[in-house]
């Protein structure tokens, strides 16, 4: 087994684009770490750097507690599977997952017994005789698995090996990663966009935005005790809302938050009450998952929104109603420009120019930071709707008035730069 230890770690590829700015992490003896967060945020460039396919431009690495920045990769011990496999076309089943043992010159009786032992663990022992173009994609993956796993390194890297694989052999692929590295207990690494695949992988979890740790801790503690508002909005499941509220104290006998035409109110023996009366006068975020909200019969005097239902969506195992209530919805907020660190660096500003190019192609440039959410995913609302969970049979239609009500408990309360009020729980 073996430790992990990123140290402000950085990099900048030539240009100026930076790809991951001062990170610093630890993975622990035996844990499945995974790193989550949208394309492009630096998950993969820092996998590469443990691995030593990318070069550190600022930072420590540490493996095991040795200094690993300048080790070659073949002297790190590590064993990664890509996103598409990477199998040798030509050899077969068997000769791909030996090839890390014949390199490493094992008894030939040695090798033919673990590939054996571990194809059936894999359930691909009969296909050891078959190439891999004769191959579905998912007996790919566990060839790439296989091949990694064979040679029994310290550490695993895995950069979104269930990507392209279907909805069902992803369910039935991820199981069997878990069970397989568990049993082992190998530190693990997992990269992926897939909020699914996280939570229930992941002993721990570490969110990424533009290179940025946004968030670090286990699967409970991220969905509901999230750091940052960028961390909630990308854990949802559905679209999160996200209001803004200004803060009020009326005669200093609870906290309101104002949110225009609705008013919640948050009494003093609400534990959260005194670190959000901080910021009174002044606008703050409220995030509410969908299952935070509900119908509510008229008669229902406890804290509400109302509105009228605009539409309904149908999801097969439930409801979601989309109700216009007046209330103000903010985007997710971002972290700050890399640009002015890639120069501080000694990188010119030039290269993030090139990169939004190769992104958008010979169009123009995206004007303004909402252009570029829309392309990036940052999750910006198109309307200033609340999107509520109604469940398997939906007690509104179309056009109907909404009273909903509203789980306070469930509120989730950030600063205007996405920041929590109140200090999570880790």
């Amino acid at each position: 087994m073996s430790s992990v230890v990123l140290d402000k770690v950085s990099k900048v590829y030539p240009g100026g684009y930076l790809a991951v700015d001062r990170l610093s992490l630890r993975a622990e003896d035996g844990e499945f770490l995974v790193l989550l967060g949208p394309s492009g945020c630096g998950k993969s460039t820092l996998l590469r750097m443990i691995a030593g396919l990318e070069e550190i431009t600022e930072g420590d690495l540490w493996l095991d507690g040795q200094i690993a920045n300048h080790l070659a990769p073949r002297d790190r011990d590590v064993a990664m599977v890509f996103q598409n496999g990477a199998l040798y076309p030509h050899r077969t089943v068997r000769g791909n997952m030996a090839f890390p043992l014949e390199i490493a010159k094992e008894d030939p009786a040695t090798v033919r017994a673990r590939v054996t032992e571990l194809s059936k663990a894999l359930h691909i022992d009969e296909q050891l005789d078959r190439r891999p173009a004769t191959l579905s994609g998912g007996q790919r993956q566990r060839v790439a698995m296989g091949r990694a796993i064979v040679r029994q390194p310290k550490l695993f890297l895995m950069d979104e090996p269930l990507s392209n694989l279907d909805a069902g052999m992803r369910t039935e692929l991820r199981m069997e990663i878990s069970s397989l590295v568990r049993s082992l207990g190998v530190t693990t690494i997992y990269v992926t966009h897939d909020q699914v695949e996280a939570l229930t992988l992941a002993d721990r979890i570490a969110i990424l935005n533009r290179g940025v740790l946004q968030d670090i801790g286990t699967p409970g503690q991220i969905y509901n005790d999230p750091a940052t508002a960028f961390t909630a909005a990308f854990l949802s499941s559905q679209q999160l809302n996200l209001l803004a509220a200004t803060v009020r104290t009326p005669q200093n006998q609870y906290v309101m938050l104002d949110f225009g035409p609705h008013q919640l109110i948050m009494p003093w023996n609400d534990p959260r009450a005194y670190a959000v009366s901080q910021h009174v006068g002044t606008q703050i975020i409220v995030g509410l998952r969908p299952d935070g909200l509900a119908p509510a019969p008229e008669s229902y005097e406890g804290p509400s929104f109302y509105g009228r239902v605009r539409a309904l969506e149908y999801h097969g195992h439930e409801w979601l109603a989309y109700a216009e209530c007046g209330v103000p919805a903010v985007p997710v907020p971002e972290p700050p420009d890399p640009r002015g660190r890639a120069e501080a660096l000694g990188h010119t500003e030039g290269g993030l120019r090139r990169v939004m190019r190769r992104m958008f192609g010979n169009h123009q440039e995206p004007q303004d930071q909402e252009q570029v959410g829309q392309h990036v995913g940052s999750g910006f609302h198109r309307r200033a709707d609340l999107i509520v969970r109604l469940g398997v049979r939906p007690s509104w239609r179309a056009g109907d008035p909404a009273k909903i009500a509203v789980d306070l408990s469930r509120l989730m309360l950030f600063t205007q730069d996405g920041a929590r009020i109140d200090p999570p729980r880790r």
